[in-house]
């Protein structure tokens, strides 16, 4: 009954992830509205955690080639640095911290969902809303799993003590038949973003489930060419939510002022709450502007200098590209916040700028409210072009592709190949969503593979082999599953 009433009590208040949800409910108990919310709350904690967007999926762009950790020397990074060389063991922290974080969130959902399932939640209730969100979170979870490590556990009930603990590996196809059942529940059930009123800002909707479904399909397709006319399909019906890419500030999506902008689908939600650990599993601050700012340059509150473009990203602008002065400094760039920016502050020459905060809205490191984008309209423009090229349909590819190009004050391009599209739209998504933690899940899907291989073989990382572009399984979770089975290669 008091962990109830907490749960009841956490349910008031005006930003949705400022409360605190406990984590069980008692299973004869019918689960209210308000209930509902504080348990769908809980699942959206892990999101937030420095091992998922708050570091983990963007250091990605590290192991993807497109930076280098940067950091204070020393230890500092050192698991970024051995996953980015190609050299971890399964004893790798960065590995570790990246399986965690998903199965907490995966275990609130589990939560959630059992409570609900068995209620046949009333059509259009919170209720329901709250269940579908669960689902959209669980299959988010699984997926960010199953890019990174292979078939992993289903687990889809929640865990009871006493339980065995033991579980073997599914197989990639169960895992993906899960995430996109979980998928499409979420579609079928939740509201469009435009629905939700100010309070609720920023919680999942259909059209972040429908932007989730095109990438899973994309994921997908090179195995199953039926997928990718319903990747078509799902980017239009996000389009007819209303979305325009003319009408969007490209940098309005990382201005701490303007979060769930526009053009955003989906969004990682912080405050800036300095009630909240920093350091904790559950920040309330992003770690971005703190852990990209150039060190020692007094640009913005920390500047702990990680993530240092190479030259070699640098060198993948196009002349005229007005994204290139948004997303990174370099000698000679406009000046951030009235302070110009020296080669001499980072190992490459560059540091990453389109997630910087001025210190007049965030003056410590500990109080940065802009949101991680995790989905935004841009990215569905470029899942379709790909998708109709896939399908022998440039010239409608070239459309979609197009769009995004104007925006960024580029040329249109026409009367391309359907090799030479495949080419321009990967490097399109390389550029417009760089360090937003998509290209390594886009190079390890492209060819089979060999995408990943042939370009990290071009920058020099030799290490890079089939095997090891997934993570190893980590040992603390080999020592406690005794059916768990490690990747190959490790």
């Amino acid at each position: 009954m008091m962990a109830l009433a907490a749960l009841l009590f956490s349910s008031c208040g005006e930003d949705f992830l400022d409360k605190e949800p406990k984590n069980t409910v008692d299973p004869e108990t019918n689960v209210t509205d308000d209930v509902a919310v504080a348990l769908a709350n809980a699942c959206y904690r892990t999101l937030q955690s420095s091992n998922m967007y708050n570091q983990r999926i963007w250091t990605l762009d590290i192991v993807a080639g497109n930076s280098i950790v940067g950091a204070g020397g020393g230890t500092d990074g050192l698991e970024t640095i051995q996953a980015s060389n190609f050299i971890t063991q399964s004893d790798n922290g960065m590995a570790l911290y990246m399986w965690r974080s998903p199965w907490v969130g995966i275990g609130q959902c589990n939560i959630l969902i059992h409570a609900l399932e068995g209620q046949q939640p009333e059509h259009g209730s919170i209720s329901e809303r709250c269940l579908a969100e669960a689902y959209f979170l669980r299959a988010h979870y699984y997926f960010v799993l199953v890019r990174l490590y292979g078939g992993v556990p289903l687990r889809l009930e929640p865990y009871n003590p006493g339980e065995s603990t033991d579980i073997a590996r599914a197989s990639l196809e169960e895992n993906y038949a899960q995430i996109i059942a979980d998928c499409q529940r979420a579609i079928d059930l939740l509201p469009a973003k435009s629905q939700y009123n100010s309070d609720n800002v920023g919680r999942a909707s259909r059209d972040a489930a429908l932007t989730m479904m095109a990438d899973i399909l994309l994921t997908l397709a090179p195995s199953n060419q039926s997928y990718y006319s319903q990747v078509v399909s799902l980017c239009d019906q996000v389009t007819a939510l209303g979305y325009d890419l003319g009408k969007c500030n490209y940098m309005d999506n990382f201005d701490a002022t303007i979060n769930n902008g526009p053009e955003s689908i989906f969004e990682v939600q912080y405050s800036g709450n300095t009630e909240y650990d920093f350091w904790g599993n559950n920040p309330q601050s992003s770690w971005l502007s703190t852990f990209m700012g150039p060190r020692n340059a007094d640009f913005v509150a920390g500047g702990y200098g990680w993530n240092q473009p190479t030259q070699e990203f640098v060198d993948q602008y196009e002349p005229g590209d007005l994204r290139k002065d948004m997303t990174i400094l370099y000698e000679g760039c406009p000046d951030f916040d009235g302070k110009a920016y020296r080669s001499s502050y980072s190992n490459t020459g560059y540091n990453v700028r389109k997630f910087l905060v001025t210190k007049s809205i965030s003056p410590e490191y500990n109080t940065n409210p802009q949101n991680f984008v995790v989905y935004r309209y841009a990215d569905v423009l470029l899942m379709k072009a790909e998708a109709l090229n896939e399908q022998g349909q440039v010239a409608q590819a070239a459309e979609a592709l197009n769009i995004v190009r104007q925006r960024a004050g580029l040329a249109n391009v026409a009367n391309l190949s359907q090799d030479a599209m495949r080419e321009k739209i990967i490097h399109e998504r390389r550029i417009e969503l760089a360090f937003e933690g998509h290209r390594w899940f886009d190079m390890i899907r492209l060819q089979g593979g060999n995408y990943a291989i042939n370009f990290l073989h071009s920058i020099g990382k030799a290490q890079a082999t089939r095997e090891r572009l997934l993570f190893p399984i980590p040992q603390t979770e080999m020592d406690a599953n005794s059916l768990m089975t490690q990747n190959p290669g490790y």
